[in-house]
């Protein structure tokens, strides 16, 4: 007979069913137990009240309000015994967000919608972020924050949009919001008063220390996992619990990056996109031309200056380039650094390697040339130009790899410089030293640059702010790697007036690793000031400077280099080994291109001085000309008059 409840006593069955509750009492009441004392254990970690943690309050702000409504916050928080950072994002890098554990904004919606002016970057890279696939919905995983939006509801839907954007772009990057978005009206007459509500309700909830962020919540959950307690009451039949706990939904959310497409039941692996949407139309409004999804064409302003006889720029001063007949561009527009004289202020992509979509290396060069034609024939009709340089430019000779990001980070970078050779184009590379295995792979071009911004390991670190842990490493590996290079290869140094002018013994000493042919020094161009870059023409060298600072470096090379050739418009000195270069007196820093791509056909080995050629006297440094080709007509603007004046 099957034994079932109905044989049993009443007063037996009920013993039993009691036993059963409290058993499963007892598992919970040691589940909870054990999970408060991690909680507890943990949540120091990230107690805005404990010595050891920090937080960080953001003002938006145009007109002044946020900034004071963002302080008397501050001045709250520290009566209640927390002390936070008052921060305007305008000096703030947002790559730094991830680092960041607790973060309160204060956030104005200006004209049309959008952020004040100091808040314009940092809500441009959430935007961007959070609509990025590549980033993943756990980027802002260790941070709880809050928003408190000031506006005008008299502005309809865009009503504080601001911190609305913001609340929803941080939430979807896993930041776990404390409150909700505070709304904030100036023209109600009670702003002051629903902030003090707002800032109240934000205080009691830091104080009860709920909300934890999604990396403590993990490690709450490994360590009672590990615990005998799972391993006691635990089902060998259950695969999974159909019990889940509130405080466990926050950042369970999986990676965009992991479940971006799904066809027949199986995962799609995704193609990223380097250029965002975002960044494209922020590259095209510079005058950017975006080839493909990685590479990208411009139009150099020496370019035109020689389409209108009016002089080139220092590479043809220098190394006999045409100007007009240049063209530049880069087939990466990603780069491992954020320089602080990054001409496009860092609205390029970053990255360490390449992970994103690669295009076709004879696609990106027939693109290129296209689109520099196009740009060159929208010249036509310019006062000034002249035909015949018009039509030559259509023609481009030249091709600088210098445009913006890090050309040598492309995986076809060899196959798209034997595509220019072919076409009988010479190459000028810029990289920025921190891929020196690109370097010791790279195929022979006219002339290989690496970029020396710094001469020690803490100047680097602080003017380039590089990607990688290593970067010092890789910048000594990478002009060592120069050595095995025959053809000519450049040290390009930008000086910074209070940033990398003063070590010259140490820049000196780097001479040694990758004994290069030249060493081109160059004043840094000032590009205004911006949340990324906070540089001023006061760091910006006067011509003197550069031509003190150069001499001072050939002379410390004890006659190995000699100062060879200046332009002064560009504020730039080139300096030259005197046992390659200077030939019975007289300097050698010019190329026969031609030359040049006879010997790339043949496919036999050759080295930087079978294709030099004299430099006109004109070139020379200490020549009255400074560097300016006597045949071109040079014109000074009058700023103040809005008219311009030939000099001849």
């Amino acid at each position: 007979m099957p034994i079932t409840a109905m044989n049993f006593p009443s007063s037996l069955t009920a013993h039993i069913s009691l036993l059963a509750v409290l058993s499963a009492a007892t598992v919970y009441c040691l589940y909870k137990s054990r999970r408060l004392k991690l909680i507890e254990k943990h949540s120091q970690k990230l107690n805005p009240f404990h010595p050891s943690s920090k937080g960080k309050i953001f003002f938006i702000s145009e007109t002044g309000t946020s900034k004071t409504l963002a302080q008397r916050l501050t001045r709250l928080l520290s009566s209640n015994g927390v002390e936070f950072d008052l921060v305007d994002p305008i000096n703030y890098e947002p790559e730094d967000l991830p680092k960041e554990t607790l973060i309160l904004i204060v956030a104005s919606t200006w004209e049309n919608g959008k952020p004040p002016q100091n808040g314009a970057f940092l809500a441009n890279w959430l935007a961007e972020s959070a609509e990025d696939f590549r980033v993943g919905s756990l980027l802002l995983k260790n941070c709880r924050f809050a928003v408190f939006g000031v506006g005008s509801r008299a502005y309809g839907d865009s009503f504080n949009a601001v911190s609305r954007d913001f609340s929803k772009q941080m939430s979807s990057l896993g930041a776990v919001e404390l409150v909700s978005v505070g709304d904030g009206d100036v023209d109600e007459g009670d702003l002051t008063e629903v902030f003090d509500a707002w800032s109240e309700k934000l205080v009691r909830v830091l104080k009860d220390g709920s909300a934890l962020p999604k990396e403590i919540e993990n490690e709450i959950e490994n360590e009672f996992s590990e615990s005998d307690y799972e391993d006691e009451f635990s089902d060998e039949n259950d695969q999974e619990s159909d019990i889940v706990d509130v405080e466990d939904i926050a950042g369970k959310a999986p990676s965009r990056k992991s479940s971006r497409l799904v066809e027949g039941g199986e995962k799609v692996k995704g193609v990223k996109e380097m250029v965002t949407p975002v960044l494209r139309a922020s590259l095209e409004k510079q005058g950017y031309k975006i080839i493909g999804s990685h590479s990208g064409v411009k139009l150099c302003r020496w370019t035109k200056s020689q389409l209108r006889g009016r002089g080139g720029c220092y590479k043809h001063s220098f190394y006999g380039i045409e100007s007009h007949r240049c063209m530049e561009a880069t087939p990466s527009l990603a780069c491992a650094n954020k320089c602080v004289f990054c001409w496009r202020h860092h609205t390029n992509p970053v990255g360490k390697s390449w992970t994103w979509k690669m295009d076709d290396p004879l696609d990106i060069v027939n693109s290129a040339i296209e689109l520099h034609r196009k740009m060159i024939r929208q010249m036509k009709g310019v006062p000034g130009v002249e035909p015949e340089r018009l039509s030559e430019g259509l023609s481009p000779r030249h091709c600088a790899l210098s445009l913006v990001g890090e050309p040598i980070m492309y995986p076809e970078i060899n196959a798209l410089v034997d595509e220019l050779h072919r076409k009988r184009i010479s190459t000028f590379l810029v990289t920025n030293a921190q891929f020196p295995d690109k370097i010791k792979m790279l195929k022979p071009i006219t002339q290989l640059y690496v970029s020396v911004d710094a001469a020690t390991k803490d100047e680097l670190k602080a003017i380039d702010r590089p990607l990688f842990g290593d970067f010092w490493e890789r910048f000594i590996d990478s002009l060592t790697s120069l050595r095995e290079k025959q053809q000519r290869t450049v040290y390009r140094l930008t000086l910074v007036k209070g940033w990398n002018t003063e070590e010259i013994d140490a820049y000196s000493s780097l001479f040694s690793l990758g004994n290069p042919d030249f060493v081109e020094i160059k004043g840094v161009t000032y590009c205004g000031s911006t949340a990324t870059s906070k540089l001023t023409m006061e760091n910006v060298p006067w011509h003197e400077d550069v031509r003190a600072f150069s001499e001072a470096l050939a002379l410390k090379s004890n006659g190995e280099y000699e100062v060879a050739c200046e332009h002064v418009h560009s504020c730039c000195i080139l300096l030259a080994k005197v046992d390659k270069f200077k030939v019975n007196g007289q300097w050698h820093t010019w190329i026969d291109y031609e030359k040049f791509h006879d010997l790339v056909a043949s496919g036999e080995s050759f080295d930087s001085k079978d294709y030099m050629v004299a430099t006109p006297s004109w070139a020379v440094y200490g020549a009255t000309e400074g560097g300016f080709d006597p045949l071109q007509a040079r014109y000074k603007k009058e700023r103040r008059h809005h008219k311009s004046s030939q000099l001849s």
